[in-house]
């Protein structure tokens, strides 16, 4: 089976609001493609779709090719983590993952080898309601893996992490793309998803606005910006103004150069014999690029201080 998800054009509306117009993206193997929005974007609308668990009115969600209600022993086709906390509390981890096992013709062994992978054979005897969020993440990312699929979908599975389950996890999803497997993981976590994610999908009110490279998205956030530090405020402002560039003074040794790369502020500063300390490109964060793209798709818009 071919490692993709596939979305085209699908459309739901419920009641009177739409809840997706013509959402599009493919899933493509051999990496982590991050799924972020506004609340309200559509992203659970279009993963539940992906799964069955709701019904598009308009357009197709594939997984390599099918349908995932058409798929025998679907978890050897995808693994999907959407809650963390649907399972039976009173159930021991490795019970709650035996009887998933047995559901798909899958070993016991196979359930050891998963707990093994996330971290949990030494409380595999415990009863999953007593876990932590961040052990329940574990859990459910050790289901989704059962059937050693080619695709995996995850929601928020960031959350209630610690810091050593954050960097755990972000290098597990690296590690099992670069096994050639198709991932997908939705987040609000921007800072997360610029260190996991190769591709990312941007939607809201339920269309993609962006669908490029994580690269590519900051590439194009940071624009030709350039912060120079200089003790000849005035006579770099001059030059650098005359080479083209736009330039706001940010402290009294510091400006911040736009529409000029750095390889031309220096050389516009060097031929005016303007001394400088520091000329340093603009890098943007994922965050700061994906709040621009987003600043009109935004639901619900927090009110300023009073």
């Amino acid at each position: 089976m071919e490692a993709t998800i596939e979305v085209t054009g699908l459309r739901k509306r419920f009641g009177a609001a739409p809840a997706l117009d013509g959402m599009t993206f493919t899933v493509e193997p051999g990496q982590v493609t991050g799924f972020v929005g506004p609340n309200g974007a559509g992203k659970s609308t279009t993963m539940r779709i992906i799964l069955g668990l709701d019904a598009a009115d308009e357009g197709s969600a594939t997984i390599g090719g099918r349908r995932y209600v058409t798929l025998r022993r679907p978890l050897e086709h995808m693994g999907a983590l959407l809650d963390a906390g649907a399972l039976q509390p009173s159930r021991s981890a490795r019970n709650h993952l035996l009887w998933l096992a047995h559901s798909q013709g899958l070993s016991a062994r196979r359930v050891d080898e998963v707990l093994e992978l996330t971290g949990l054979r030494e409380v595999s005897k415990r009863k999953a309601g007593g876990y932590s969020l961040g052990m329940r993440q574990r859990l459910g990312i050790a289901a989704a893996l059962l059937g050693d699929p080619p695709v995996l979908m995850m929601d928020e599975p960031f959350n209630g992490m610690d810091p050593e389950g954050i960097a755990w996890m972000r290098g597990f999803l690296k590690s099992l793309a670069a096994q050639g497997r198709a991932i997908l993981v939705s987040s609000h976590l921007m800072g997360e998803l610029q260190d996991t994610a190769d591709h990312l999908v941007v939607v809201g009110r339920g269309k993609v606005i962006a669908n490029r490279p994580v690269a590519d998205l900051i590439a194009a956030a940071s624009g030709d910006r350039v912060q120079l530090r200089t003790p000849a405020i005035a006579e770099a402002m001059a030059a650098l103004a005359n080479a083209g560039a736009e330039v706001a003074a940010t402290a009294p040794d510091a400006l911040t150069v736009s529409h000029l790369s750095s390889e031309r502020v220096v050389t516009a500063l060097t031929a005016s014999h303007i001394p400088f300390t520091e000329v340093t490109a603009h890098r943007a964060s994922l965050e700061e690029a994906y709040m621009e793209l987003t600043r009109e798709a935004v639901e619900f818009q927090s009110g300023g201080a009073s």
